[in-house]
């Protein structure tokens, strides 16, 4: 007598290699089925410079933002960790040879650094009533006014500006292209670059309004974090205690 077990056996065999085909396909049709886009905000789906535009726009209508990270430039490397709104700034900025806080309301503008920054390093100990070494130790550590017409103020005023810090962070140079997708703070981005690989490249959020949340910038610029959009910050004017008016030119800084 045959027995059928070797027949029954391949029938079992058949229907498990149906049964996996058939998950398989479905698993992969699913896969290449799914929206790369579902739960975002659609901004994926645009062009380049369509979601270029949208977070330019994003940008500029949002009353504030916080900065951080490098920012490289003709005159040094700066690290950042910026407050700024419409109304002002606030934070710290980080040069090769000092760190100094920066406070602007309005057009008052505020610095504060320690002895180091205030003092003139190509006077060494020549002498010991330096004019550099008394104004060090007038104004470390106090939030100096710094007059309009001071040399400086244009370029520290620069740290505090919310516009003119983003127009030029998020200019991307060159034709503008998609690149692939990627998470930022746990917030889904997509990617967008500048032409030839030294446009800069910019990461827009997927999720909620699509805001710039970093951006490298070209040839070597530095690499920002762009966070707390629209989350407000009180600015206050430093108590009267802790304030130097200078009057005049400030005294040159080795910052």
């Amino acid at each position: 007598m045959t027995s059928s077990a070797p027949a029954v056996r391949a029938r079992r065999r058949t229907v498990f290699a149906v049964v996996l085909c058939a998950g398989l396909t479905t698993a992969l049709t699913a896969c290449a089925g799914e929206d790369p886009d579902k739960g975002t905000n659609g901004v994926g789906k645009l062009t380049a410079a369509q979601i270029d535009k949208k977070a330019r726009a994003a940008a500029d209508a949002a009353d504030a933002v916080r900065l951080t990270g490098k920012l490289v430039s003709k005159g040094g490397t700066y690290t950042l960790n910026m407050q700024l709104s419409s109304k002002g700034g606030m934070g710290s900025v980080t040069s090769k040879q000092n760190t100094f806080a920066l406070l602007r309301i309005g057009d008052e503008l505020y610095l504060k650094a320690d002895a180091g920054f205030w003092k003139d390093e190509k006077a060494g100990d020549e002498k010991a009533d330096d004019p550099s070494d008394q104004a060090a130790d007038k104004l470390q550590g106090k939030y100096v006014k710094v007059p309009e017409d001071d040399p400086t103020y244009e370029q520290l005023r620069g740290f505090t500006e919310k516009k003119t810090l983003l127009d030029g962070m998020l200019a991307l140079h060159g034709k503008v292209n998609k690149g692939d997708r990627d998470t930022v703070g746990g917030v889904r981005t997509v990617q967008i670059m500048g032409g030839k690989g030294e446009g800069g490249a910019l990461d827009v959020s997927l999720e909620g309004t699509p805001y710039p949340l970093r951006v490298a910038r070209g040839g070597g610029g530095g690499t920002i974090r762009l966070a707390d959009w629209g989350r407000t910050f009180a600015l206050e004017a430093p108590a009267e205690d802790d304030t130097v008016d200078y009057g005049g030119e400030l005294p040159r800084s080795s910052g």
